[in-house]
């Protein structure tokens, strides 16, 4: 950002890489998976504000837990239809299929601590009658 409180029009590798703490090597893999589309000036690359702002994408939607097949489907839906229209009912879809994978995963962990409980409760109660029996 500049001075001026404006963003810059482009970025290098490293400006990205040190904007979001990702390694460059990270960057570069989201560019051969077709995410980020760099233009050339010989072997520098040259990013753009959409880069950026998909990068950001990509990395908000990795901690979401977004596979980057999904946020790739959703930019290229973004990139078919500019109302988004699309784009946010796939969103609105995909978010669904993660809450419920997310409930369904704290169903499994509530589980497993009802048994991890109950083994504990049961060693516990073992060690105390064989301390009682010595």
């Amino acid at each position: 950002m500049s001075a001026t409180n404006t963003p810059q029009m482009t970025y290098s590798i490293s400006d990205l890489s040190k904007e979001f703490d990702i390694t460059t090597r990270s960057i570069r893999f989201y560019e051969d998976q077709g995410l980020l589309k760099p233009k050339r000036r010989g072997q520098t690359r040259i990013y753009s504000l959409k880069d950026r702002v998909r990068l950001k994408l990509i990395l908000r939607g990795k901690r979401l837990g977004f596979s980057l097949a999904e946020t790739r489907r959703l930019f290229e839906l973004y990139d078919a239809d500019k109302s988004s229209t699309t784009q946010l009912n796939t969103m609105l879809a995909l978010v669904e299929e993660k809450k419920s994978a997310l409930q369904q995963q704290m169903d499994d962990i509530k589980v497993v601590l009802m048994e991890l409980n109950s083994a504990e409760q049961q060693c516990r109660l073992a060690l105390e009658e064989s301390k009682a029996k010595a």
